[in-house]
């Protein structure tokens, strides 16, 4: 672990900096997977899957057959486990529902804002080696929620050509029927462009990779919409003398062990919390059957030891983590001078896993600084907002002088006429 001491601000952007690929190389790759997939649809897909999964496919849907079997091949224990977390996110989901509400600005002047569930979805699940079905539940239960009526998911088949059985199990629970086995880049194409097999949708979200981010930034700048820019993850913990090291050493290496690219940021008032949580750092990241992945993501990990509280929380806020957790004795307070943060954890009983599986908040959040600007997925990210006028005559009348005095000042004749010729 890195680690720096009271770093002045102009090195702070040094400090700010998540891992990533060469830019370059990350840009044309995905922008010729894009292409790709948008000339020879189907055909793209099915050679990219064996390029990069290893797996040659004749079908790219899931049948009911295949999940059928998913479902009875999940035990018990995890679908019960599953079923908990599905019921707490959809109550914290459920509660963000909003009723329209009118607003007489003026008399005879009424307006108001209708919500509407975005028609078509598409949801990218990672798999892989860490096959995230707590990401279809993070995902599916709001889509749900706000009526979107048809919902596309797509993740990486393994070398057998399978989808992960608790993926599948959780699709069914959340009632996803259109599942198909596509990853990466290309999922993000096929949804975007649509194929033959694979209908094209008005918004996507989902976490991934930086080839998944990369090409959900490119698409969103042709049209398609996306949920945010939510690449790598990353965790930033602020701790003060009362933590449990153990307690912290094991919040990073939840994070560390997503991927080598993730990374894990321990900022502090004191020293000594950081060279003890080194300490359970080594003992604990032997046991992870993922040690490869979390010391590879630990080279890129990062200490800071701040000599003032307020400067402390400044640089929290520049960092804008995609996870922060607060264990401190003042947490609540330190969490009021939060303003850029995906999601925050306050005390030493609130680890990060529980926001990314079962707490009830959802666990698709911004990363790489975009909390700055981005919400995490919420209902409202499965909707869109309409906006409503009604006018009486009266209403017309009164307000009508003001319309015309403004479009006439900007040289917009017609836009007066528009309402002069209703109160002629």
């Amino acid at each position: 672990m890195r680690i720096e001491s009271n770093p002045p601000k102009n090195k702070w952007p040094e400090l700010c900096q998540r891992p990533q690929m060469e830019l370059e190389y990350l840009d044309s790759s995905v922008k010729n997977i894009l292409a790709r997939v948008k000339k020879s649809g189907d055909e793209a897909l099915k050679e990219l899957t064996k390029q990069f999964d290893q797996v040659h496919l004749n079908q790219l849907q899931v049948t009911d057959e295949e999940v059928k079997k998913a479902i009875e091949e999940v035990p018990e224990h995890l679908k019960n486990a599953i079923r908990a977390a599905a019921s707490n996110i959809t109550k914290f989901h459920a509660a963000q529902k909003k009723d329209d509400l009118q607003v007489e600005t003026q008399p005879g002047v009424t307006c108001w804002r209708k919500g509407v569930a975005i028609q078509k979805v598409g949801i990218y699940i990672p798999g892989g080696s860490a096959p995230l079905f707590s990401t279809v539940l993070m995902l599916a239960i709001p889509a749900k929620l706000a009526g979107c009526e048809e919902v596309i998911l797509c993740t990486p088949p393994d070398k057998d050509g399978k989808i992960n059985s608790a993926i599948l199990f959780a699709a069914s629970i959340t009632g996803v029927k259109r599942i198909f086995k596509v990853g990466g880049a290309q999922a993000i194409a096929a949804m975007a462009y649509g194929t033959v097999t694979i209908p094209a949708v008005n918004k996507i979200f989902g976490p991934g990779n930086q080839f998944v981010t990369k090409a959900k930034q490119l698409i969103d700048q042709e049209g398609t919409a996306i949920d945010m820019p939510a690449g790598p993850s990353e965790v930033l913990v602020i701790a003060d003398e009362s933590a449990n090291p153990s307690y912290i050493a094991a919040d990073l290496l939840s994070q560390a062990e997503h991927g080598a690219d993730s990374q894990v940021v321990l900022v502090t008032l004191t020293k000594s919390i950081v060279e003890a949580t080194q300490k359970e750092l080594t003992q604990q990241v032997t046991k992870l059957p993922r040690l490869e992945v979390a010391q590879q993501a630990l080279k890129n990990s990062l200490a800071i030891v701040f000599n003032s509280s307020t400067t402390l929380i400044d640089y929290v806020n520049e960092y804008a983590p995609e996870h922060l957790i607060i264990n401190t004795t003042d947490c609540d307070s330190i969490a009021e001078k939060i303003i850029n943060a995906g999601s925050i954890f306050l005390g030493p009983y609130s680890p990060e896993s529980v926001g990314d599986y079962a707490s009830g908040t959802n666990h698709t959040l911004p990363t790489n600084g975009y909390a700055k600007a981005y919400s995490g997925v919420s209902l409202d990210s499965f909707m869109k907002y309409i906006t409503i006028q009604k006018l009486t005559k009266e209403g017309l009348n009164a307000l009508g002088p003001v319309v015309e005095e403004m479009a006439e000042a900007e040289q917009l004749r017609g836009h007066a006429e528009a309402v002069r010729v209703r109160r002629i």
